[in-house]
Formats: C-alpha cells, sequence, structure tokens
C-alpha cells in the first residue's frame, strides 16, 4: 500500500524532477529524447504488426538502437560527471566523505536513467517480437 501511496502522491513526481536536474539536464534530456522517440517506434511497430511486417521489423529496430543510444548517453554523462568530480577533487586539499559521495551519487544518476531507458524499450521489444513471430 506504502507504494501506491508513493506512487500517487506529489513528491514522487518531484523527486523524480529533482534527480532529473541533478543528474544534469544535457545529458539526462537526451536521454528522455532518446527513450521518447523509443517509445514513438515501438508504439509504430504494434501499429503495423498486422499492417506490414517489414514496417514493424523496421521500427523496431530502430526502437533497438534508440535505446541503446540512451544508455550510452547515460555511461557517457556518468564518466564525464566523475571526471568532473574527481578533478574537484584534485583541486581541493580536503574534501568530506559526504561531499565525494554525493558527486558520486550524481554522476550515477544518468547511468541509471539510461539503463532504465534500455531496459523499458527491452522488454516492449520482447513483447513485439514474440507478436512478429506468430
Amino acid at each position: 500500500m506504502r507504494i501506491l501511496y508513493i506512487l500517487q502522491g506529489r513528491s514522487f513526481f518531484s523527486e523524480l524532477v529533482k534527480r532529473f536536474y541533478e543528474g544534469g539536464p544535457l545529458f539526462m534530456s537526451l536521454i528522455l529524447i532518446c527513450l521518447l522517440v523509443a517509445i514513438f517506434f515501438l508504439i509504430r511497430g504494434f501499429l503495423y504488426l498486422n499492417k506490414d511486417g517489414e514496417v514493424s521489423k523496421k521500427m523496431s529496430a530502430l526502437a533497438s538502437d534508440a535505446s541503446l543510444l540512451g544508455l550510452v548517453l547515460g555511461f557517457l554523462g556518468s564518466m564525464i560527471g566523475l571526471i568532473t568530480a574527481f578533478d574537484i577533487v584534485e583541486a581541493t586539499d580536503i574534501i568530506s566523505t559526504p561531499r565525494l559521495a554525493g558527486g558520486l551519487k550524481v554522476s550515477f544518476l544518468t547511468t541509471v536513467f539510461g539503463s532504465i531507458t534500455f531496459v523499458l524499450i527491452r522488454i516492449g521489444l520482447i513483447i513485439l517480437k514474440t507478436f512478429q513471430k506468430s
């Protein structure tokens, strides 16, 4: 029941927006665009399932490529975030453990968002390919 309360409350969505901006609006926006484009191709793949099988397969391939791009962008954003965090550690003589942990947390937000993008689209592609074969 607590999960339903969290999902329905405004705090869940405000937390998502907060994490989105923490991860860096540039890379998080690019990953979000990849997610939306992949969902678009996936829906078109389902729509063309009975009309034209070749178009459906092309749409599934494009959705796969868009989700993979989102995953790679997530890793790239994470690596750039880690380099930035380590540059700050190098420039500062004394750094606190909480500050270092916070920087590492922020650098991994893009990886998590990219991985979620990849996994969600992969689940959709598995379902689409199941219908394409039958």
